[in-house]
């Protein structure tokens, strides 16, 4: 097991540092709103960031995600380069991948997706065979989903039906109502009413998209977190009382430490997961470990990061509130700690699911 980056994944997470720090400051999020940064994103694309998951695999995604963590960045990154990029490249057909690919990679199409599987979704099977010479089958999606990240961004959302098979829906033949949720993260309510739609990949391939999604967002999960830490471990250090800073005070310091420690946890179980994908290990497990770490860690981390700011944590403008934001978000999107745990007990129980672990070997010797 080896962790340290290859050069082009420590090329690319450097870069993505780089657009992220000049780019997505606190005036520039402010002047966002709720809403995507375009500029940053045309920017990612110009320089070839998402095209270049392909070559640095899940591993180099959760690398740069973690960058775009440290900075809040108002960008689809994580949700285009898993639902897009990564799933149409390991599980899509030939011609699948000569039509999608070019477009998630420059940035000019953005893609997300209604995972994990939601039960009132269902599709009919239009064409079991090849539909229209395109190389995958046909069907009409039926139902909703009540929530789903940068839709409103999105061209178009890889879908999971409640058999557990992955459907591509443009978001053009779908139903899209705004939804505000409690990061800027462009949600929209999908709505299904025979939405036509086109399938992505066979058995495996709902377990592999989504045990890398869980992967990616914990990465993106460690970077908020390390940013609300580094701004509390900066305030602290500067803010005095009684003459002495505060970082000072043994109780800061424990409570610091502890949301270090947490932290590094997260990341260290995001970057096992990523690694295992990419050498074509079972990786489910580890993935819901990064997951489990990221919801119930991220969580204590950026409420933490409140705490050490004292009443400059409550103010709403402050750029830690932010970090606070994404982190609850975060924990939301990836599941509660309970769940988790009990379908890791499943997975453990059972040990790692064959179709996950073909899958990751497809991905592998690609």
């Amino acid at each position: 097991m080896d962790f340290t980056p290859t050069q082009d994944q420590a090329d690319a997470a450097g870069l993505a540092a780089r657009i992220f720090g000049d780019l997505s400051t606190p005036e520039r999020l402010a002047a966002a709103g709720t809403g995507t940064d375009t500029e940053l994103w045309k920017a990612l694309g110009s320089a070839g960031l998402p095209g270049a998951v392909e070559e640095t695999g899940l591993l180099g995604l959760v690398l740069m995600l973690e960058e775009q963590g440290r900075t809040t960045a108002q960008v689809p990154f994580a949700a285009s380069c898993v639902y897009g990029l990564l799933a149409v490249a390991g599980h899509g057909t030939s011609d699948q991948r000569d039509r999608l690919l070019p477009g998630l990679r420059d940035g000019t199409e953005v893609a997300t997706g209604a995972l994990p599987a939601q039960a009132g979704v269902r599709v009919d099977v239009v064409d079991s065979g090849v539909a229209a010479g395109r190389g995958g089958s046909a069907g009409r999606l039926t139902g909703v989903v009540p929530w789903v990240p940068w839709l409103r961004d999105a061209s178009w959302v890889l879908v999971a039906t409640a058999d557990r098979s992955l459907w591509r829906v443009r978001t053009g033949d779908a139903g899209c109502d705004e939804v505000e949720l409690t990061a800027p993260w462009s949600a929209g309510r999908l709505v299904l009413d025979g939405a036509p739609a086109e399938r992505l990949g066979g058995p495996g391939a709902y377990d592999d998209v989504l045990a890398m999604a869980r992967t990616a967002f914990a990465g993106l999960q460690a970077g908020v977190c390390a940013g609300s830490l580094a701004r509390a471990v900066e305030y602290t250090n500067e803010r005095e009382q009684f003459g002495r800073p505060l970082a000072a005070k043994q109780g800061v310091q424990l409570r610091a430490a502890d949301a270090y420690m947490d932290t590094e946890a997260i990341r260290v179980t995001a970057y096992e997961a990523a690694w295992r994908r990419d050498e074509g290990l079972p990786y489910a497990g580890h993935a819901l470990t990064a997951a489990w770490w990221a919801s119930e860690a991220g969580r204590r981390v950026v409420h933490a990061g409140q705490h050490l700011h004292g009443g400059m944590g409550a103010d709403l403008e402050h750029p830690v509130h932010r970090h606070f934001l994404w982190g609850r978000q975060l924990d939301a999107y990836l599941g509660c700690g309970g769940e988790l745990l009990a379908e890791l007990g499943d997975v453990i129980a059972g040990g790692e699911g064959a179709d996950t672990e073909e899958a990751g070997m497809t991905w592998a010797r690609k």
